[in-house]
């Protein structure tokens, strides 16, 4: 026995359709909306890691000079 699929469906501003509901141009917009979706998600996650991993280095070389400092001073 087969299960029928239920038809999938989009939220655009508040308002839910189905996926028989949009044309082929549609469809494709919606297709480029998601995978800009990924895309801005994966640059914000790359970019968080990027700069923690700068504020780690800036925070290494911050403390190095300091320690450099102290040994001039004595």
């Amino acid at each position: 026995m087969s299960k029928k699929q239920k038809e999938q469906t989009v939220t655009i501003n508040d308002v839910e359709y189905k996926e028989s509901d949009f044309n082929k141009e549609q469809v494709a917009m919606i297709n480029h909306v998601s995978d800009l979706d990924k895309k801005i998600n994966s640059s914000q996650f790359n970019l968080t890691q990027l700069q923690f991993g700068r504020d780690a280095f800036m925070s290494a070389l911050t403390k190095s000079l300091e320690e450099v400092d102290v040994v001039e001073q004595e």
